[in-house]
């Protein structure tokens, strides 16, 4: 059977050069460009990129124009399509203007494209204001209508919020609505579900199905003695083969960073964020 391969990388948080904010200082886009050359120069060739959410920290249409630019350019460098979701830090509004090309609106973003026998299916779990996430009634009965007929070579589904915490933590944070979403990919052809937003690497499964969390490819979160969470330069990109009839392997790579500590914060505030 034919083995589908994709690079999986999340929470790049960009901003457009010259702007002002918390991370923009970083140049952030910098670490999706290290992403991109070493893909191509590993030879890795994927079917597609998958980034989930947080493009951008907070942005304006102006930066995804120019967050367009630099995945567009990672597209061409590596010869793959790059599909996206949005994330909590994400605008629909200025993403829909700047990176779509569209007119601004505030309807949810989410799709299906099949590429080489395998279906990604999109789904916007932002809930606007919030740092949890739901994936709304509309999108839920689209979901479900989707999933009667199935692919080739199986479904992948992608979103930003992990239908699971890490070890008991950062619960508040995920899927608010988990198991309407786990009964609607039970039963059918949906090999694994792919998110981002907590910045570490969790792998698992909910309802027997896959779940993959990815590290940040921006940086990754760690917590210390002194329950903070301290915010760590790092990139990372997760190599995932689907295999019909086999199932879904992961392989996370960690690029060359220096490792500093971007900055920290409490557990308690970050509890705080609902």
């Amino acid at each position: 059977m034919k083995t589908v391969k994709f690079v999986h990388l999340t929470d790049t948080h960009m901003n457009a050069p010259g702007k002002d904010g918390l991370l923009a200082k970083f140049q952030l886009a910098d670490k999706v460009a290290q992403a991109f050359r070493y893909i191509e120069e590993t030879k890795i060739a994927p079917a597609f990129v998958l980034i989930t959410g947080d493009l951008t920290h907070e942005g304006d249409a102006e930066d995804y124009a120019y967050i367009r630019q630099v995945l567009d350019e990672g597209s061409r460098l590596i010869g793959a399509p790059v599909h996206v979701v949005l994330g909590n830090h994400d605008h629909r509004g200025p993403f829909r203007e700047g990176y779509l090309g569209e007119q601004p609106s505030e309807e949810p973003y989410y799709y299906s494209h099949t590429i080489d026998g395998l279906r990604l299916i999109g789904l916007n779990s932002q809930v606007p204001g919030n740092h949890n996430g739901t994936v709304d009634e509309t999108q839920l009965a689209w979901l479900k209508q989707e999933l009667s007929t199935a692919a080739p070579h199986g479904t992948i589904v992608a979103l930003h919020h992990p239908m699971l915490g890490i070890g008991g933590m950062l619960g508040d944070h995920i899927l608010t609505n988990r198991r309407d979403i786990g009964e609607a990919l039970v039963g059918t052809d949906v090999v694994g579900v792919f998110a981002g937003h907590v910045h570490s690497d969790n792998v698992g499964s909910y309802m027997g199905i896959v779940n993959v969390a990815a590290a940040g490819t921006a940086f990754i979160g760690k917590a210390d003695a002194e329950e903070n969470f301290r915010m760590i330069d790092a990139c990372s990109i997760n190599v995932v083969s689907v295999t019909p009839g086999e199932g879904v392997s992961v392989q996370t790579l960690t690029l060359p960073t220096s490792g500093t500590e971007y900055f920290r914060f409490p557990m308690k505030a970050l509890a705080a964020q609902h």
